[in-house]
């Protein structure tokens, strides 16, 4: 038998190891999603995640923690939109709205992207937004949402400033706070799914908005 051949084998077996113990994080992931949204955080427990996602309990526990720790990882597969491990700001929409020059196209390709996202997590948002008040555990993860949100404010924020085309005076922590408003869900709470708001709309009040707020 080749020697080398042992090698091959233990790497090939390695990157199915991986695959596997990807699909079935995400599987439960899925599951948390759909008993979240419609049973609620406080109702949905861990045992009922595990069995609709086809995992053990303790297998759960091992690769989450805590109901607020899985809560957490549902937001970041629905805010990206899948579960490749790829930072939003790293994402190939954000690395072409930066490489763009001009800001009012920067911009426009910004709040579509904003749009989408919280089209996609809106409810996860939600429901730990309104569930930390009647469940302590969700509490860090909402701090830990807001202080994301502004530290891709700031990325963002920089980015626009280095053209020049903010209006004059406007600095790093007044483009930062601006930006992180408009990442709240609330505006697209109330316009959207109360108001019944289109997508489209939204998208373009929300450019038009920012434009009026930053640019000069």
């Amino acid at each position: 038998m080749d020697p080398g051949s042992h090698g091959v084998k233990r790497r090939y077996d390695a990157s199915k190891r991986r695959e596997s113990a990807r699909s079935r994080r995400r599987a439960v992931v899925v599951a948390a999603q759909q008993l979240f949204e419609r049973d609620g955080f406080r109702a949905t427990t861990l045992a009922a995640v595990a069995e609709r996602a086809g995992v053990s309990v303790k297998g759960l526990y091992n690769s989450f923690g805590s109901k607020a720790d899985l809560a957490k990882a549902v937001f970041d597969f629905v805010i990206a939109g899948d579960d490749q491990p790829i930072p939003v700001a790293k994402r190939p929409e954000q690395l072409a709205m930066r490489a763009e020059s001009e800001i009012h196209r920067k911009i426009e390709m910004f709040t579509r992207g904003l749009a989408h996202r919280q089209r996609r997590a809106a409810q996860v948002i939600i429901l730990i937004r309104d569930g930390r008040h009647v469940d302590d555990s969700l509490a860090p993860v909402w701090d830990q949402l807001g202080a994301e949100a502004l530290a891709g404010a700031t990325i963002v924020g920089r980015d626009w400033l280095a053209t020049g085309e903010l209006r004059a005076g406007i600095e790093l922590d007044e483009v930062r706070d601006v930006l992180a408003n408009y990442f709240r869900i609330d505006n697209y709470e109330w316009l959207v799914l109360q108001q019944g708001w289109t997508f489209e709309r939204y998208t373009r009040w929300l450019g038009r908005t920012i434009v009026d707020a930053l640019c000069r």
